[in-house]
């Protein structure tokens, strides 16, 4: 008897998914996942205060000084004040702190041609050790000469903001005051600006003769040191807090003990500013410093997740798609 009917189709061979679309996949759901974690676990780490730190910034403009010599006070002077930042690299990979050696030198045109710190009209040196992550000052690793306080000192914290920040002032002795004053541009390189002063304020007591501070008639009196500043001027870069470019006007003078009026101006400077040279060079370190962090918490999560999508999709159609055994896709 013979069988009627058609005889069944072959089944349909299944579809499975290709190496190459497991592959794109992949890659793509990789970037997916590495994008994220550049802005919130990468970054974070690479915004550190650094500190194998070498920078000289100098400062200058005109003013007075007291001349020891002739014990008058001349004016129309240049004064140049130079500041060497050197990190201490041992101390701060022991400690985990940014650890720096600074340097100050105030020179006026005799002193500055002797090109010796000692012979400077007046020299003081620290030792600064900051949080590397919030500028935060930290009283460890032989912090001299006191302990510091304040927001910034040699720098601003990272991803500065437009606020009030308390600057450590070293001849004051104490934090200063910094308000933000809008934006500006230096050597063509966009920066915050900070402004505040310093009122007159007794820093401490000298030996010197009584006719000096009007006492004829007492032979060596302890007159007292008052200081002020009555402009200053900073302006971090946004991202690094590195300072640009920066500008005080300091006033340093002796009073009679008791006395409301100055009696001998120590050092007088009117808008003592970065030069030129130290503008660019600051600017040129804040540019590198600034790109690399930009680089890790925008270029690079914003690609990661571009191509990332891109690779992804086709991925996921390649694999919907699939392919039949020995066939092309």
């Amino acid at each position: 008897m013979r069988e009627s009917g058609n005889p069944a189709a072959p089944a349909a061979a299944p579809r499975t998914a290709s190496p190459l679309s497991l592959i794109l996949l992949g890659a793509g759901v990789f970037l997916l996942v590495l994008a994220p974690l550049l802005v919130r676990y990468v970054t974070p780490r690479a915004a550190r205060t650094p500190v194998d730190v070498d920078v000289t910034t100098v400062f200058t403009g005109t003013g007075s000084y007291f001349d020891t010599g002739s014990l008058t006070t001349r004016n129309g002077q240049r004064i140049t004040i130079t500041r060497h930042v050197l990190g201490d690299v041992a101390a701060s990979g022991k400690s985990g702190r940014a650890v720096w050696d600074v340097s100050t030198t105030v020179d006026t045109p005799p002193t500055l041609a002797l090109k010796d710190p000692r012979r400077a009209f007046q020299w003081t040196t620290g030792r600064w050790v900051t949080d590397r992550a919030s500028n935060a000052p930290v009283h460890c690793c032989g912090e001299a000469p006191t302990r510091y306080d304040g927001d910034a000192y040699l720098k601003f914290p990272f991803d500065v903001q437009k606020k009030t920040y308390r600057w450590w002032d070293d001849t004051l002795g104490a934090a200063v005051p910094l308000r933000f004053a809008g934006t500006t541009r230096v050597q063509g390189y966009p920066g915050y600006r900070f402004t505040g002063t310093v009122p007159a304020t007794r820093t401490g007591s000298r030996q010197v003769p009584g006719r000096l501070v009007g006492r004829p008639q007492q032979g060596q009196i302890q007159a007292e040191e008052w200081y002020a500043n009555s402009s200053i001027t900073l302006v971090a870069d946004q991202r690094t807090g590195r300072i640009i470019d920066a500008s005080i006007s300091p006033h340093k003078t002796l009073r009679a003990p008791g006395s409301r009026h100055d009696a001998v101006t120590l050092l007088r400077g009117r808008d003592l500013e970065f030069t030129p040279a130290t503008q660019r060079a600051q600017v040129g370190l804040a540019k590198a410093d600034s790109g690399k962090l930009a680089l890790v918490g925008r270029t690079l999560p914003a690609g990661a997740a571009a191509a990332g999508a891109v690779l992804a999709l086709a991925g996921g159609l390649l694999v919907v798609r699939g392919r039949r055994p020995g066939g092309r896709i």
